[in-house]
């Protein structure tokens, strides 16, 4: 929007940002209404055809390989041993009640790593297939990454089962095998979000129990020269080091997760501020403490804003904003920076937008037996119209129509599924329907 209520700033917008931009949150059981986690994502993206992938169950005989896809650009990357046998998955749960979602940040060099086999999507299913909870989780992405190398730049991601949730963050060596990352339990009662900027700063390195990360996340910085060699490690700041905070950092990313924390927390105002990029030396808690414990539905609602009501409002009602028109649209056209008259202007980078492929909602449920402990809320396009449909990690089919015939990568395909992608129409595909459907409201 152009900020005329507020002074212009010029700023460069990256294009990772803009291009690979999700948003996800994180509920512990303890803040919600029914003792069970949630975790959200919207995968946002215009080329991205929202479909969902299925991994059955399976033994493997010995010597058996697991190919490894790149998840953007489905393109054969190299293949890892397989292990004896691997669990069901429906598209990012399994039938352990694990949930796993991410954004992107890309961080300072992403310097790709010779000779890496593992990329950002890799990870999350090959980790839903290996791993029964979020702490397993954690330790099967760092065997992967050290194991064989990382291809993808800068990752967060939200880990959940049916008792507790982990934001877990990593950055990869450039040239050295590996990534480094820390892992941060959401304290129970608490929520997190993120989106696409690195969020962890400083943390505990004496609590196993609450936090984990990688025996070198100190030390490579130091290496490279983003962390002092003569300070504490003790003052270490992830963010600082691999993925320092600009102002599109603050304005299109923090800004988004300012806004699910302002509906659910007090005392955000003060940090509204840094969410507008004028103040990037008060950064927001990593995770707050929710007023009142929160449904399902609520999570939900905490997806599909638009900035309603509050200074960053895009419908141009409280205050003025061209890109808003005559029907005081929340819709912006991509790029978020625009150019009038030798001056820069930015659009709002809103948690929901019609660029999305999919999103969902999952509950890890503590009472209900393995198979459908994650109850997970699945939807095509975007996630402020979309009508989610409820699913098991359990489940030995998808639906048809939400399924893909060629998938991101060949594994997660599914035989008989509608011929259609983001640029091919059909009707019997779900995304397409949800598409025309958002169209019209």
């Amino acid at each position: 929007m152009a900020r005329s209520a507020a002074p212009l700033l010029l700023l460069a917008m990256t294009q990772l940002r803009d291009a690979a931009a999700c948003t996800n949150m994180l509920v512990s059981a303890g803040a919600t209404t029914d003792g069970s986690t949630h975790i959200a994502y919207n995968a946002d993206d215009g080329g991205l055809y929202g479909s969902l992938g299925h991994y059955p169950a399976a033994d493997h005989p010995p010597g058996s390989v697991r190919e490894i896809w790149d998840w953007d650009g489905s393109f054969y990357i190299g293949s890892i041993p397989e292990v004896p046998h691997t669990y069901n998955v429906v598209g990012n749960t399994n039938e352990w009640g694990l949930t796993i979602g991410e954004t992107t940040w890309g961080g300072r060099d992403g310097g790709k790593q010779v000779g890496a086999i593992m990329d950002y999507g890799s990870l999350i299913w090959v980790t839903l297939q290996r791993s029964k909870t979020a702490r397993e989780a954690v330790k099967t992405i760092d065997h992967l990454l050290q194991t064989y190398g990382y291809t993808s730049s800068g990752e967060s991601f939200s880990i959940g089962d049916t008792k507790e949730a982990w934001l877990m963050e990593i950055y990869p060596k450039g040239v050295e095998l590996g990534a480094v990352w820390v892992a941060s339990r959401v304290p129970d009662g608490y929520v997190g979000s993120h989106a696409n900027q690195a969020r962890t700063r400083t943390f505990k390195m004496d609590d196993p129990d609450n936090v984990l990360f990688a025996k070198d996340v100190v030390t490579y910085a130091q290496r490279k020269g983003w962390y002092p060699k003569d300070k504490p490690a003790e003052e270490f700041d992830f963010a600082a080091a691999y993925d320092p905070l600009s102002f599109s950092g603050a304005r299109f990313c923090e800004a988004r997760v300012w806004n699910i924390f302002q509906k659910l927390a007090p005392d955000m105002e003060q940090y509204l501020d840094y969410a507008k990029g004028y103040n990037l030396s008060h950064p927001m808690p990593l995770f707050v403490k929710p007023s009142q414990k929160m449904s399902v539905n609520d999570t939900m609602w905490s997806m599909r804003t638009h900035f309603e009501g509050t200074w960053f409002d895009t419908t141009g009602l409280l205050r003025p904003d061209v890109g808003a028109g005559p029907g005081n649209s929340a819709y912006r056209a991509r790029p978020l920076e625009w150019k009038s008259g030798g001056k820069s202007y930015v659009n709002e980078r809103t948690v929901s937008v019609q660029q999305t492929g999919w999103n969902f909602v999952s509950q890890g449920r503590p009472n209900m037996p393995p198979p459908i402990s994650s109850l997970f809320w699945w939807a095509p396009d975007e996630s402020g119209t979309a009508l989610r449909v409820p699913l098991y990690g359990g489940a030995t089919r998808v639906p048809i129509g939400f399924a893909d015939p060629v998938g991101q990568e060949p594994a997660g395909a599914v035989k008989g599924a509608p011929v259609a992608d983001a640029g091919k129409m059909s009707l019997d595909s779900a995304f397409w329907v949800w598409n025309l459907v958002a169209n019209i409201a």
